[in-house]
């Protein structure tokens, strides 16, 4: 008996990440020495973007000044002001609580656990973020996804949504702007499945921490801002607008009428309790960043929508690979004709050290297949990579 393995829990058998879980190959392929060109992890740090120097300072200081005990669970008073007046600035005006979190993905984890049972299920946007998913796995909860119309820029399928939708149905899980897409939903279908919600008395997760990074041309609308009576948690962070991903700081905003979220949004806060606090120091970026300047997102956003526009021309004259253009944040999930993603991106990876991420572990349509690519790379990286995912492609084709 003593030496019998430990069992994993159930639970954990169907969790997977296929962003990170490419790296255990990328590895290997880089110590035969060949360079390698990530296109993998949306982390704006590790290429030529920086965080703002006032948002480091603003922690710096903090941690001098010796704000490095507990916070209160829900976070300082100070950065709760000021989401709060963020959020208003966004339109939404009816919010009954905020809640400061490591990071948006504890944020979202949270409150999908203080909401779901066994056997309970959310509509999940297909393709979307592999997070929910894991937190799909971890809570035994049965999947739910509804797809985003790649005919139709990866807008979501609002009859798709509302088909879906049983007696163990509890929420909808919105992605704005999409990732892996970079779709931004237009404010007629935001509406559409509010009104959806509404009819059925689901809660709406609206994660919108790419709301900020959004190309010219388009307009972001937060959702919770066109109605003030549908159940809402809005999830943003400073990972991405604030080029800090590694500061682990997010949050929810709950908004819709407080009878009816009452009784959630206490059991919400008996796990923020339970869990002591975010990182207490890192808080007080959240003022700075929020309230501060914000020239940076004009040259962010600049050069990200530059690199995409790269991406889009030089993909899209590939014969057999298509893409919608993307709209925001910074990613592209182009359709590729092969039988294999996953096999694809492996061969594609040994060939040339382009790291790239097969669509299957962000969800795609039955019969179609897409690789992820992160833009935010200098363009002479993007370049190069695109040049090669292009030669590699037709020739894996020819064979």
């Amino acid at each position: 008996m003593l030496n019998s393995n430990l069992i994993p829990a159930r639970k954990t058998e169907n969790i997977t990440y296929a962003i990170r879980d490419i790296i255990v190959l990328a590895n290997e392929v880089a110590k035969t020495g060949k360079e390698m060109l990530y296109l993998n992890i949306g982390d704006p740090n590790i290429y030529d973007f920086a965080t703002p120097l006032p948002i480091v300072n603003s922690v710096h200081q903090a941690m001098i000044e010796n704000k490095n005990g507990y916070s209160p669970s829900s976070g300082i008073p100070d950065a709760i002001s000021a989401i709060e007046r963020d959020a208003e600035r966004k339109g939404i005006n009816n919010i009954l609580d905020i809640f400061i979190t490591t990071g948006a993905s504890e944020a979202i984890e949270i409150c999908l656990t203080a909401l779901l049972n066994p056997g309970d299920n959310f509509l999940m946007p297909t393709p979307g973020y592999p997070l929910y998913t894991a937190i799909q796995s971890k809570l035994e909860c049965e999947p739910n996804p509804y797809y985003l119309d790649e005919s139709n820029g990866w807008q979501p399928d609002v009859e798709d949504i509302a088909a879906k939708i049983n007696d163990r149905t509890k929420a909808i899980v919105l992605i704005n702007p999409n990732n892996p897409t970079g779709s931004v939903y237009s404010e007629d279908t935001l509406r559409k499945i509010i009104n959806v919600a509404l009819e059925h008395n689901l809660l709406i997760i609206a994660d919108e921490i790419y709301d900020k990074l959004i190309f010219s041309g388009k307009k972001h609308c937060a959702l919770a801002s066109l109605n003030e009576d549908v159940s809402c948690i809005t999830f943003s962070g400073l990972s991405k607008n604030y080029i800090a991903p590694g500061f682990r700081i997010g949050w929810g905003i709950a908004s819709g009428r407080r009878e009816i979220m009452k009784d959630y949004l206490e059991a919400v806060n008996k796990i923020l309790r339970s869990r002591l606090c975010a990182n207490h120091p890192i808080q007080y970026a959240i003022t700075t960043a929020l309230d501060g300047d914000q020239s940076h997102l004009d040259d962010m956003v600049s050069r990200i929508e530059r690199r995409a526009t790269i991406c889009y021309n030089m993909l899209s004259k590939i014969p057999g690979i298509s893409l919608v253009k993307p709209e925001g944040a910074f990613y592209a999930f182009p359709r590729i004709d092969v039988a294999d993603d996953e096999l694809f991106v492996k061969e594609l990876l040994k060939e040339t050290g382009v790291v790239v991420v097969p669509g299957h572990g962000f969800g795609q349509k039955p019969g179609t297949r897409h690789i992820r690519l992160v833009i935010l790379p200098p363009e002479e990286i993007l370049i190069k990579a695109f040049e090669r995912i292009g030669n590699f492609y037709l020739n894996y084709k020819s064979k």
